[in-house]
């Protein structure tokens, strides 16, 4: 008997080592189950927001509608190298590029997108200026882009990136005027010439139009300001209050810090100088076009931007800076959704 108790022992033992080793492979295989679903889930996503207008509704704007010929078409160039990259594109052309659609679009990539994430976002149309009313311009106004029923003053540019998760990478492209930095320096008609039937036709919405819309519709834009004001104030450098501080020909690169994204803006032109539409493209957009070479472009931002600058005219030269941590940003490969170095 007592050897068929050892006997029995033996063979229990050997049955729950056994059950032991299975929950053991079990443990290991939903491991490494769990771990490659990770990996997959930590693949990193792509969002682009377009937005192009050919004119702007002559309502909200004194009877003007700053009539242009390629900014659409701009808008769904971007669009379509966006796509090729993997990034998921909305594109809002003229009617459909409403104050309201262009946040809602803005802030929802803003919800989706986490650290590692790349979020890619182009504008073509007019730059305009309102009076600034929460004092942090050197020149005492604000810019704007020109959306079709409202201006989108840079303050709500700043605030919106700035709400970004931290590690994220944003690409601003701006094809318009008094889109380089912040406008230092008074832009007249009589400095730059007037659009004229045929002739040149400079993306900026002349001072008398901008006078009187803002006149028009001051409450608005004055509650805008103190709005994003409020929101940003403790959170937030103000890029136009820093940028003034430095000498214009030192503000290629310069990066604002306490932004938690990662921030790199191209524009069409230094502050007191003038974005062009063209036939097909506008000029900025149509070089950057050109440089890309539908992505035989090899080198990084920097690079990037570089190639663009020389080989516009020296009427139109684009600027560069950044926001946030951006340095490693700037080394990478335009438009990649994933990080890479070149």
């Amino acid at each position: 008997m007592p050897s068929t108790a050892k006997r029995k022992s033996a063979v229990a033992k050997r049955t729950t080592a056994s059950k032991r080793k299975t929950a053991s492979k079990q443990i290991v295989k939903k491991t490494a189950a769990t771990t490659t679903t990770a990996k997959k889930a930590a693949k990193p996503k792509g969002l682009s927001v377009h937005v192009g207008l050919n004119r702007v509704d002559p309502r909200h704007y004194a009877g003007w509608d700053g009539e242009l010929l390629a900014c659409e078409q701009d808008a769904t160039d971007m669009a379509a190298i966006a796509t090729s990259r993997g990034i998921v594109a909305t594109v809002l052309l003229t009617r459909d590029a409403t104050r309201a659609a262009v946040l809602k679009a803005i802030r929802a990539a803003a919800r989706r997108l986490t650290s590692g994430d790349f979020f890619l976002l182009t504008y073509s149309g007019h730059g305009g200026q309102v009076p600034d009313v929460d004092h942090d311009e050197a020149d005492h106004r604000d810019e704007t882009w020109c959306f079709y029923d409202g201006q989108f003053i840079d303050d709500e540019l700043y605030l919106e990136l700035s709400k970004f998760a931290k590690g994220v990478r944003v690409f601003v492209l701006s094809d318009s005027c008094h889109s380089g930095t912040v406008c230092r320096g008074a832009i007249t008609e009589s400095a730059v010439g007037a659009a004229a039937p045929g002739g040149p036709r400079p993306k900026w919405m002349p001072r008398d139009i901008a006078e009187k819309t803002y006149a028009e519709h001051r409450e608005f834009y004055d509650r805008l300001q103190r709005a994003a004001a409020k929101a940003g104030r403790g959170k937030l450098v103000e890029p136009d209050a820093a940028l003034a501080q430095v000498r214009v020909g030192d503000r290629v690169g310069v990066a604002v810090k306490r932004f938690a994204p990662e921030v790199i803006l191209i524009s069409g032109c230094q502050d007191n100088q003038t974005s062009m539409d063209g036939d097909h493209n506008g000029a900025f957009t149509e070089r950057l076009l050109a440089v890309w070479n539908r992505g035989a472009f090899a080198g990084n931002y920097a690079r990037f931007h570089a190639t663009i600058k020389a080989g516009m005219l020296p009427s139109q030269t684009p600027n560069l800076f950044s926001l946030g941590s951006a340095g490693p940003f700037l080394a990478e490969h335009p438009f990649d959704v994933a990080p890479s170095r070149r």
